[in-house]
């Protein structure tokens, strides 16, 4: 896949958050934490978990871009592991349930709308990470991951695991308003 190409797709992916998310501030906070079913996500649960993994990738990203020696390649090769990744999370028509690491959880949270602002505001922060990226190179750049220190991923897998993850439970915040049962 060509680098640039990828990129172009998860700013547009990104910038689709961005807009789809505001109209989640026209909502009171009592909408904002309803759930359909007592153990699924209300909308700003769906995004408090957002929010707690871009505590994690966002700075793991800035941090790998700013320190990298390899430059810019024209292609980007996803690795085996993190194209594993990458298709487990990526919403696909009949979305596959996973089971929610406890300390991103956000289950019975008290919350309220500055989640949004949050989340707003790191995806705002991924936007200029992905116009960085474009000067390194997504392959041979590596990334930790949230589960584990042993496993390290490329970055152009990890910008496609974090951006189809915000996809997936954004997804899930809608079917919140549509008013279907998710998990």
């Amino acid at each position: 896949m060509k680098s640039e190409k990828l990129i172009n797709e998860l700013i547009e992916y990104t910038k689709d958050h961005l807009n789809r998310v505001q109209a989640f501030k026209a909502m009171d906070v009592e909408q904002l934490n309803h759930r359909n079913e007592p153990q699924s996500w209300s909308i700003l649960e769906c995004l408090e978990h957002l929010n707690m993994y871009g505590d994690f990738y966002l700075p793991e990203i800035k941090r790998r871009i700013v320190t990298t020696r390899h430059q810019s390649s024209p292609q980007f090769q996803s690795g085996r592991i993190g194209n594993y990744f990458v298709n487990l999370i990526k919403p696909k028509a009949e979305l596959n349930k996973m089971k929610t690491g406890q300390s991103v959880n956000p289950l019975g949270s008290t919350l309220d709308a500055q989640v949004i602002d949050k989340f707003i505001q790191q995806q705002e922060q991924m936007l200029v990470l992905l116009n960085n990226a474009r000067q390194v190179n997504l392959t041979k750049t590596k990334t930790s991951i949230r589960l584990t220190k042993w496993i390290k991923l490329r970055l152009g897998d990890t910008l496609r695991f974090v951006i189809y993850h915000n996809e997936r439970h954004l997804l899930q915040a809608e079917r919140v308003i549509a008013g279907a049962a998710v998990t």
